[in-house]
């Protein structure tokens, strides 16, 4: 190394450290995580940005090397201009290299001169119930899940060593065929995974696998996610975690994916960014006016009212301006919350001749006033019925008398059975 018989100046070199995330302590598993997670979340192919996701390959290629990264806390970016050994090979190779190899992991191949396309692993897709209150107030909720890691021992290749052999089960490929009869000359064939190698190909022997993954390549570690949840989010949006799902070795870890589920309000229904509350009222209350607290979402104390002279009708809808749900992205907006008023009649023998005579004073005269009844009259009388059950007797007699239309012949006689 050459600097021209001078000691180059002592530079910043907090920089790589800041941008991967890590203490200037961490060792080198620890950059290492930090940049697979960093690489991930800003590679270009997965919609991040490829400005940020070159710097996250540069400051991983030094600081995962203890020469340049020993230069870099001494002197800074400046000590590896001059044959300190500063990145030049392209963050895409870099990146590829880390998850096994195998070209561009999310798209076609523009980017690696033909390489073949890197498969992505499964995503993993959890429910999360969340109650009205969350949603309405937002929260962050700490979830532990477990998840497999490429082994940092052998850096996920399975061996000591390094090396692996091609199944002889399999040739290689990973599958079997397998032929069955189903029937005197007919057979069957069917491809399977290959029991020997897992599915991988290749195969590691005893000695020489890994002493803390036994050649699974993997391991299984815990790892918690805050799981934020956004004042307005609605039933069954997604929260994505990007590359957090299982890793595996030439594979680009898929998404780890929360979909909120609404649990059921015991006093609230919500659709879309309003709030819907049932309401009975006595008859007194809905002609008088009426007064009742109602504890919101956020437990403010709201007192709804009647104004002066309002008659509350029965299956009627009242509405109070903003203090429905909030709008997501916008919580400073929110819906109305409206009220189901239901009114509750007196009960046959609740009001006596006295008191009847007293409200017909009182209310506004009748519509139909009383008929005289007289010898030309035939009089009736009301009775309560249950239109449910009602309703379905008559089907039943619809169906009873197609049913009877269907028996007869067209002269209109019953058909018989003829006599042997």
């Amino acid at each position: 190394m050459n600097f021209g018989g001078m000691r180059p100046p002592k530079g910043d070199n907090d920089k790589f450290y800041n941008v991967l995330g890590v203490s200037k302590s961490a060792g080198p598993d620890e950059i290492k995580k930090a940049y697979r997670k960093a690489a991930i979340k800003n590679h270009p192919d997965k919609g991040g940005d490829e400005a940020k996701f070159k710097e996250v390959t540069a400051a991983y290629e030094v600081l995962s090397d203890p020469e340049k990264r020993e230069i870099y806390d001494q002197y800074g970016e400046e000590g590896l201009k001059d044959g300190g050994g500063g990145g030049g090979g392209s963050p895409f190779d870099i990146f590829e290299a880390m998850f096994g190899g195998g070209g561009n992991p999310f798209g076609g191949g523009g980017r690696g001169g033909g390489r073949q396309r890197q498969r992505k692993g499964e995503d993993v897709v959890h429910a999360l119930k969340v109650n009205l209150e969350d949603l309405y107030n937002g929260i962050t909720k700490k979830l532990s899940l477990a998840k497999n890691v490429l082994c940092p021992k052998c850096d996920g290749k399975g061996s000591k060593s390094g090396a692996s052999g091609h199944c002889g089960t399999c040739k290689g490929s990973g599958v079997r065929v397998v032929v069955r009869q189903i029937a005197p000359g007919m057979v069957q064939q069917m491809q399977t995974v290959c029991n020997e190698c897992k599915g991988s190909g290749q195969v590691i022997s005893e000695k020489d696998k890994c002493g803390q993954c036994r050649g699974a390549k993997v391991v299984q570690e815990k790892k918690v996610l805050e799981v934020h949840i956004e004042k307005g989010m609605v039933n069954n949006q997604k929260i994505v975690f990007q590359g957090e799902a299982d890793e595996a070795p030439g594979t680009i870890p898929g998404d780890i994916v929360f979909v909120v589920q609404e649990k059921e309000h015991a006093t609230f229904k919500r659709k879309g960014t309003d709030l819907f509350l049932e309401k009975t009222l006595s008859l007194v209350e809905a002609l008088c006016g009426f007064s009742m607290t109602v504890t919101h979402l956020d437990k403010r104390e709201l007192v709804i009212a009647t104004n002066e002279g309002d008659v509350v009708k029965p299956n009627s809808f009242k509405a109070v301006f903003d203090e429905g749900m909030p709008m997501h992205g916008r919580p400073f907006q929110k819906g109305k919350l409206f009220v189901h008023f239901t009114v509750k009649f007196p009960e046959p023998g609740d009001l006596g001749d006295d008191e009847m005579k007293t409200l017909e004073k009182i209310l506004p005269k009748r519509i139909n006033p009383p008929v005289m009844v007289t010898d030309a009259h035939e009089e009736c009388t009301m009775h309560d019925v249950d239109m449910e059950s009602e309703m379905r007797r008559n089907k039943q007699q619809q169906r009873d008398a197609t049913m009877d239309d269907d028996d007869e012949d067209p002269s209109g006689q019953r058909v018989q059975c003829a006599q042997q």
